[in-house]
């Protein structure tokens, strides 16, 4: 990578503006070379909307893009290189376009939404799945074998389904005579990044993560594998932003209702528990059970999480350090801070990252660790977006290399 002044340069018929700009070099999956530019410099409007879509190399679907999720994933691949979307579905919104639904998008080039039951799979190579549980499991059994897809639904995150019937209210379609479920459900790799590259590269399915799942293990999971905590009395205090809710018009979401205050809700029963224990319990090769309160804060977007642990015998709070920072020295998205620095939502806001640190205790013998991220991005369609890069043989920064919005 290299850092370059220029005062105006031609760029597949566009300029770059007076200013200090970084080109990155990156080889495709055919091992050509491409450059994409990054920085305070400017691409003229005619440069963007040139051909340069119609010579993307990867079709996407996008399944339920009139969410939150799906809008994050249309902002993501705007800057992407190969990935271009030729496919959006949103029943509710179907003929509609992404901009009547999400002004801030109405500059992108898309197709017009239909229905799922309409969508034609023929000009697709990779799905994002944005659907809400329940759905995506009959959505996927009827897609082409061929395509790569990541769902960002909760249908294939557990292995048990009858966890996930007890948590999610629903029987999950795995449990049906019929074979073909079961075969899906095994082969759905869980996509958290970080921990599971391995298995994500060769993957045809991937589970993306929750955004509380997100947020917890990738601190914990290090720690645990590494014997540094006690699987016994980890206590996690999780706050969100309201975007984690959904889009849909709910009584409790409302601003009179969120505004100007905390709301504590699914206690003892968030849907996220089996997820985060079932991360934690294969990291420690053992049952882990936790302690998770969720709270819902008066902001769009963040997520933070404050994890109560009880150490080993023997284990100070700069084993711990130490040993969070050997995981993640050579990552990209996740991020050790200094010793004393706290982590605030402010600084990851609309990007990949997750920012971390962990602190001692008042009480000996425990330590107390913050990490904190984008709900909507590294807690969702970032990550996704993270996974598929891998999937299809591509530099898993591509696309993401948004800096933090800040203020």
């Amino acid at each position: 990578m290299s850092t370059a002044t220029f005062n105006s340069i031609c760029f597949n018929q566009g300029y770059l503006r007076r200013g200090e700009v970084k080109i990155s070099k990156v080889k495709n999956r055919n091992q050509r070379v491409k450059f994409y530019v990054g920085g305070a410099s400017v691409l003229s409007t005619k440069c963007m909307q040139s051909s340069e879509k119609n010579k993307k190399e990867v079709r996407i679907g996008l399944l339920g893009a009139s969410g939150y999720t799906g809008a994050e994933i249309v902002r993501l691949l705007a800057n992407h290189p190969y990935f271009g979307i030729t496919l959006m579905t949103a029943d509710r919104k179907a003929g509609q376009s992404m901009g009547s639904v999400f002004p801030h998008l109405i500059t992108q080039d898309l197709p017009t939404m239909v229905s799922v039951k309409d969508a034609d799979f023929s000009s697709v190579d990779a799905v994002f799945c944005c659907l809400p549980h329940g759905t995506t499991q009959e959505i996927i059994k009827g897609l082409p074998r061929h395509l790569k897809i990541v769902d960002l639904s909760a249908d294939f995150r557990l292995r048990d389904i009858a966890e996930y019937e007890e948590w999610y209210g629903q029987p999950h379609s795995a449990s049906d005579l019929q074979l073909v479920f079961p075969i899906i459900q095994k082969e759905a790799v869980y996509g958290l990044t970080e921990i599971s590259r391995e298995d994500v590269k060769n993957a045809r399915l991937v589970a993306n993560p929750g955004c509380y799942p997100t947020s917890i293990q990738l601190p914990l999971v290090p720690l645990i594998k590494a014997k540094l905590v006690e699987h016994r009395n980890i206590i996690i205090d999780t706050k969100s932003g309201v975007s984690g809710a959904g889009r849909g018009a709910k009584e409790a979401n409302l601003y009179s209702e969120i505004a100007e205050g905390i709301y504590s809700y699914g206690v003892t029963k968030h849907r996220h528990v089996p997820e985060i224990e079932q991360g934690l319990s294969d990291a420690a090769q053992s049952k882990i059970n936790v302690s998770f309160t969720p709270h819902l804060m008066p902001m769009i977007r963040g997520m933070q999480s404050t994890i109560y642990i009880e150490m080993s015998q023997g284990v100070t709070v700069e084993d711990l350090y130490q040993q969070l920072r050997k995981s993640y020295e050579d990552e990209e998205f996740v991020k050790l801070l200094e010793k004393g620095v706290v982590p605030r939502t402010h600084n990851v806001r609309g990007s990949n990252y997750c920012f971390m640190n962990v602190f001692p205790d008042r009480i000996p013998g425990r330590a107390i660790i913050i990490s904190v991220i984008d709900n909507l991005v590294k807690g969702a369609s970032g990550q996704a977006l993270q996974n598929l890069n891998i999937m299809l043989g591509y530099p898993e920064n591509t696309g993401l290399l948004y800096q933090p919005l800040f203020p």
